[in-house]
């Protein structure tokens, strides 16, 4: 499984954090997990850190894009926006592997899939208040 698929993995638990009762998240997680499947085991990992990683950094994130965003907050953003968002300010912020403009494209890329007609442009506007 490529990177891109495994973004895409970590992007539908957290956009599914929104409306999981947070105290069963690992559960729901682990069930998503378990219909995944991946060419090894080191995918489902991938995913499974990088997830969690996310969501104990929730608050510390959400506050990173609401300092950054004039009018927006992680509450009046749509969930599928803030969940790429998060993902990706994750990456930028967190995840030395991950260079910022390789970071900000996956962001762009995932909300031409799953986002709206205007999410690809209000994702990389976001993205990049936050990095500059």
């Amino acid at each position: 499984m490529n990177r891109r698929l495994q973004r895409e993995h970590v992007f539908k638990i957290i956009f599914s954090y929104e409306f999981d009762i947070k105290e069963d998240f690992a559960q729901h997680m682990e069930y998503y997990l378990e219909d995944i499947e991946p060419d090894n085991a080191e995918s489902i990992d991938y995913i499974r850190e990088k997830a969690l990683k996310i969501v104990g950094l929730i608050d510390e994130i959400d506050l990173r894009i609401n300092e950054k965003t004039k009018d927006w907050t992680t509450e009046r953003i749509a969930k599928v926006e803030v969940a790429i968002i998060r993902l990706a300010v994750y990456e930028v912020y967190y995840d030395d592997e991950v260079p910022n403009s390789v970071a900000i494209n996956e962001a762009i890329e995932i909300a031409k899939k799953f986002g709206g007609e205007s999410s690809p442009s209000f994702v990389n506007g976001v993205l990049a208040n936050i990095v500059n």
